[in-house]
């Protein structure tokens, strides 16, 4: 389950041949995303178990699994704000109850992330994963 969004990088990633093209695409994902307000770089926002600093405040509409999800992220590296970009793909505008049901490996995985991140970065894209994850079950399950 993929969100349009997530599908058009999906498909520029299978024109883009060369890994150096795929992560310069990322990064200028990451520049087209709006910079995250000051006032929401706090700890309450940010996610624990990246090498970067990076903050992901969720903007759910809604209450119980019909909820619509978003979030807003930002991060002090350019290569993790376009991961942020890519992760807001596949999971903006989808309700509370399918961002839990994404395969969010699998998905990325499409996307050959797995083989040129650090361990590192998958270690920090896991969290966010996590993160995003978690803000969602907790909505369903407020109900």
């Amino acid at each position: 389950m993929a969100t349009a969004a997530f599908e058009d990088i999906a498909e520029t990633f299978e024109f883009l041949d060369d890994w150096e093209d795929r992560y310069r695409h990322v990064i200028e994902l990451g520049r087209a995303m709006p910079p995250l307000d000051v006032a929401f770089k706090a700890p309450a926002t940010k996610v624990d178990g990246c090498a970067s600093q990076v903050w992901i405040r969720p903007v759910v509409e809604g209450a119980g699994p019909g909820a619509q999800f978003d979030f807003q992220g930002d991060s002090d590296a350019m290569i993790v704000r376009g991961l942020i970009a890519v992760l807001h793909a596949l999971y903006s505008g989808l309700s509370v109850a399918e961002v839990g049901q994404v395969d969010a490996v699998a998905e990325l995985g499409r996307l050959g992330l797995n083989e040129h991140l650090s361990s590192q970065r998958s270690n920090g894209v896991r969290a966010m994963v996590d993160r995003i994850r978690s803000v969602a079950a907790g909505v369903v399950a407020a109900v």
